[in-house]
Order: C-alpha cells, then sequence, then structure tokens
C-alpha cells in the first residue's frame, strides 16, 4: 500500500542527489508522522477482521484461525 502525499506538501519531501532534485509523491516511512499514519490506514482497512482472525502491526500481519 502506498499513501499518496498531497502535491502542495511534496516540497517538504525534497532531496538532491548527484542525478537531480526530487520530491516524494508517496509517504516515505522517514517522515516524523509517517508509521502512524500507515498504522492508522491499516487498522482502517482490515477493521472487521482485527479482533477475530488478525492482527496488525506496521507492515506485519497475522492471521490465525481456531
Amino acid at each position: 500500500m502506498q499513501i499518496h502525499i498531497a502535491s502542495e506538501d511534496q516540497h517538504k519531501t525534497t532531496f538532491t542527489c548527484p542525478f537531480g532534485t526530487f520530491a516524494c509523491t508517496r509517504m516515505p516511512f522517514g517522515l516524523c508522522n509517517a508509521p502512524s499514519t500507515f498504522q492508522c490506514y491499516m487498522t482502517s482497512i482490515f477493521l472487521d477482521l482485527l479482533q477475530d482472525w488478525m492482527e496488525v502491526f506496521m507492515d506485519d500481519f497475522t492471521v490465525y484461525t481456531d
């Protein structure tokens, strides 16, 4: 899953390297709130399965049965 960065905020992720200057269009995990934002998205996507069949921690999923 990739979380889009709003076009008006992409300049905040700008970096320069020998190949040019680039800005992220998707949220990298290095941003201060990126992990919690990603966790919220994962929790909301799998909400109906979380209590009965699965656990989600960041980008790790545990699915279990009886």
